[in-house]
C-alpha cells in the first residue's frame, strides 16, 4: 500500500522523507549526511531537495548500518515506527550485509567502542591520586628558600 502525504501531493524532500521513514531521529541530521555524500538516489549522490519516486533505489548508512532501500510510499509527515516502515523496503542483499556486519560487530567489536569515558576529570585524578597514596608535598622535594 503506498502512502501519499496529503498536503504537498507526491513530492516530498529527500530529507524529509528520510526523517519521516525514521532513518535520522531529526530532519537537519538527514540533511547532514545528505550533504556529506552518505547519501545516494539510484546510484547518484543526492541533494537534500531531491524528490525521490516511488520505484528509487536509495543508499544510506545511519550510525553503523549501510541500507539499500526501495521507495514504496511518499510522506512528510513523522509517525509511529510501523507506518514508517511501509514506506520503504529494504533489499535482500541490504539485509545480509547488514545482518554479517552486526555478527563482526559482535565477535570482534571495535576497541574504542569501549571506552566510556574521555580523559579523567580534576576530580578523578585527585581520586586516583588519592588512591596511589598522598601526592608529594612540593615544599619538601624542591626548596627556593635561602635557608639551607
Amino acid at each position: 500500500m503506498a502512502h501519499t502525504d496529503k498536503t504537498t501531493g507526491d513530492k516530498v524532500r529527500l530529507d524529509k522523507w528520510l526523517w519521516a521513514a525514521r532513518f535520522y531521529k531529526t530532519r537537519s541530521l538527514a540533511a547532514d549526511e545528505i550533504d556529506k555524500g552518505r547519501v545516494k538516489v539510484n546510484g547518484q549522490v543526492a541533494k537534500a531537495s531531491r524528490e525521490p519516486r516511488i520505484g528509487d533505489a536509495i543508499e544510506l548508512r545511519a550510525g553503523f548500518d549501510h541500507r539499500t532501500v526501495c521507495v514504496k510510499g511518499l510522506s512528510s509527515v513523522r509517525g509511529p515506527a510501523p507506518q514508517a516502515a511501509l514506506l520503504y523496503e529494504e533489499t535482500a542483499a541490504s539485509l545480509l550485509a547488514r545482518s554479517h556486519a552486526a555478527e563482526q560487530r559482535r565477535i570482534a567489536p571495535e576497541p574504542s567502542q569501549s571506552l566510556t569515558q574521555g580523559r579523567p576529570t580534576k576530580r578523578d585524578r585527585r581520586q586516583l591520586q588519592d588512591l596511589r597514596g598522598a601526592p608529594p608535598d612540593w615544599n619538601e622535594r624542591w626548596s627556593a628558600s635561602i635557608d639551607e
